[in-house]
């Protein structure tokens, strides 16, 4: 058993795709139309990190309800984390690709972490060993 698939609210498809994929380095492994349950045409994109794993279902929101959620899906809270083996080389990396972080890097017992936002505002943690 595993988790395949977590469902990311975004705003439009090709912005979330692009930080996914040219920022963050992660795989589109599927990008196929669909159509919501009333008919109404969607997509479905799911970005994946290199080599699998479970990916993300960017899911453009439908509605003043899930659209205010963008953004804000944790509420403020950590609810992402991205384990990398060069925690150095990323950071560097996403710090020049103009990420926002809002937590510089430090070491916990668990490893190397730095607090940054997606292109959404969601907090997620870098991670890497320590």
């Amino acid at each position: 058993m595993r988790i395949d698939l977590v469902t990311l609210v975004v705003a439009d498809y090709d912005p979330a795709i692009a930080f996914f994929t040219e920022v963050l380095g992660f795989e589109l492994s599927e990008d196929k139309p669909s159509l919501t349950n009333d008919g109404r045409p969607k997509r479905w994109v799911v970005v994946r990190p290199p080599g699998g794993g479970t990916g993300l279902l960017l899911a453009r929101a439908d509605g003043e309800r899930q659209a205010a959620a963008v953004g804000d899906q944790t509420h403020g809270r950590v609810g992402f984390f991205l384990q990398v083996d060069d925690f150095d080389a990323t950071y560097r990396r996403m710090v020049e690709a103009k990420v926002e972080f809002v937590k510089p890097p430090r070491t916990e017992p668990y490893g190397r972490v730095a607090v940054f936002r997606d292109l959404a505002g969601n907090p997620w943690d870098l991670l890497g060993p320590a």
